[in-house]
Order: structure tokens, then C-alpha cells, then sequence
């Protein structure tokens, strides 16, 4: 089965300023990392019509929700606006929304980064940090430059989707423990996970995990059966959810993976992950489905 994974545009530029150069920066990373992960990407160009959508969705067997220059409109959530919330973009969030529904319904894979996890977590009825300097006051820096790798720390949840895929990092068997194993695009997932053991090396080991940081919202409450994941060890920000269902692959992750695919096997572990539960899915009856709106 091809892994078609569907990746909506992550700005709009009639809502967001600079959004054909964020679009530019932000959007060859997560490609790149989906083709090494073995997947071929699907952008879904947030002008389209829902019908177009619709139809789209249906070559697609999973979804991944990017990151955004706009935040998302609070009122969503039943708060007012705070002054310190960047505007929304409608077009982005309308298609995060027909995605996700499309996810839900079919059990379709989903991984969602920084502003695309806080779309699922308000969409499954969560909240959100709407600014966490103003808001919670923390000494951890959310946002420094992108090219900071290791912003800060995170601590996993044992027992969790995310718990299992730190505990087996991608090493090959035959390289550097900080140079393990990109796939080529012309493997499958299935593949790639044969050469997953148990991560021993001290830079990047469940017990030692840094992640690069580029956020100034987060989860407040999780959503609807959305169990958190990672934390902040630092200030208790919520760095990770995902759905309680040993059936389907939903992650929301605030940190940004596909910046650090190369330097990081954690990275490369979360979209191989995704990946093969994407490879694996098989199309669920809409019957089966508990729908949400």
C-alpha cells in the first residue's frame, strides 16, 4: 500500500503575514521527513473546497497536522481572545478540522506538531495556554532560535504510545549511534522498524530526552480520551497527548521533529512510527465510528 499521508498547507497568506515565506521554510522539512520515513506526502492547499477535500482524503492513509504562524481563535475553546494570541488563520483551522474529522471517522493515523497538536487537542474539546511568558511565568525559554536543538528537556509517561517509541530508537547496526539509520524514500515503514532496538546510548535514551522548542502555547487541558504523553520536567508544560487507543495512532507532539530528522533518532522514530501505522491502516467502516463535531 503506498503511504499517502495528507498535509494541509500550514499557513494561508489572507490570514497570516509572511505566510508564502513560512510556508517555504517550514513546509520542504516535513516532506522531507515523511519521503525518509517512507511516505509520499499529499498537500492539501488550504483554497481548496471541502468537496475537493473529501475527495483528496480519500487517496490518503493517514494525516499530519504542521506547525502555523497564526494561533488558534480561543473562542474555539470558550475564552476570550488574549492580547498576546496571534491572530488566527480560518483557512488553516477549517481544513485542520475537515482532516481530523476524516481521521476520527476512519481510524486514519494522525501525527500532529506544535500548532497542528493544539488543532487536535481543541477539536477533541480541549484547551489551551494561550501565552505561557504571560500565562504561567516559566524560566524555560518556549521559543528560542530555531537552530536550538536541544531547547530543553522532556519527560515521558511510561506506558504511553510515545513512551514505547523513545524505548526503541532507530540504531543501525552498523553506524554511529548519532548517525543512525535514514531510510531511503523506496523502503517501507515495515522495513525501517526491523532495525528498531533498545536505545542504550546516553545523548538520546528515554531518560535522557531533549527536544528543540518553538512555541508559545500549549496544551492546558487535554481533550476528550487524549492522555498526556510528555511533559516539561522544568515548568509542567504539556510537550505531548495522544489518543488512549491501542488502535489508533493519534500523537500530538509540541516540539517540531522533521527541524531535527537528521541529528535526531527520537525524530526519526516518531515519523517511522507514523508511518508504519499508517502502512498498516486498513479502512474502517463509518458505522463502527463514534463521530464528532
Amino acid at each position: 500500500m503506498s503511504i499517502r499521508i495528507a498535509i494541509p498547507e500550514p499557513a494561508s497568506p489572507q490570514y497570516v503575514d509572511d505566510a508564502l515565506a513560512y510556508n517555504q521554510r517550514s513546509l520542504p522539512q516535513y516532506i522531507a521527513a515523511l519521503q525518509s520515513a517512507g511516505a509520499t506526502p499529499i498537500l492539501i492547499p488550504l483554497h481548496e473546497t471541502p468537496s475537493r477535500v473529501a475527495k483528496i482524503l480519500t487517496t490518503t492513509v493517514g494525516i499530519l497536522l504542521p506547525g502555523s504562524g497564526a494561533d488558534l481563535d480561543p473562542q474555539k475553546y470558550g475564552e476570550p481572545r488574549s492580547p498576546h494570541s496571534a491572530a488566527p488563520d480560518p483557512a488553516r483551522a477549517a481544513a485542520d478540522e475537515l482532516l481530523i474529522q476524516d481521521a476520527f471517522n476512519l481510524h486514519k493515523p494522525i501525527l500532529a506538531i506544535c500548532a497542528g497538536a493544539q488543532s487536535l487537542n481543541v477539536w477533541c474539546g480541549g484547551s489551551l495556554i494561550q501565552d505561557i511568558p504571560t500565562q504561567i511565568g516559566t524560566a524555560v525559554n518556549h521559543a528560542p532560535a530555531r537552530t536550538v536543538i536541544d531547547a530543553h528537556p522532556i519527560e515521558l509517561t511510561p506506558n504511553t504510545r510515545l513512551s514505547e517509541i523513545a524505548r526503541h530508537i532507530p540504531i543501525h547496526e552498523d553506524t554511529h549511534p548519532e548517525r543512525s539509520f535514514v531510510r531511503h524514500p523506496q523502503h517501507n515503514a515495515a522495513s525501517h522498524l526491523s532495525h528498531l532496538k533498545p536505545a542504550i546510548h546516553e545523548h538520546e535514551s528515554p531518560a535522557h530526552l531533549l527536544v528543540n522548542s518553538s512555541h508559545h502555547q500549549s496544551i492546558r487541558i487535554p481533550g476528550d480520551n487524549l492522555i498526556i504523553s510528555a511533559r516539561c520536567p522544568q515548568d509542567g508544560i504539556i510537550e505531548a497527548a495522544e489518543l488512549r487507543s491501542p488502535d489508533h495512532f493519534a500523537l500530538a507532539i509540541q516540539w517540531h521533529p522533521e527541524r531535527t530528522y537528521i541529528e535526531s533518532a527520537f525524530s526519526r522514530a516518531i515519523f517511522a512510527a507514523f508511518a508504519q501505522a499508517a502502512e498498516s491502516w486498513t479502512p474502517r467502516k463509518i458505522a463502527e465510528s463514534v463521530l464528532q463535531s
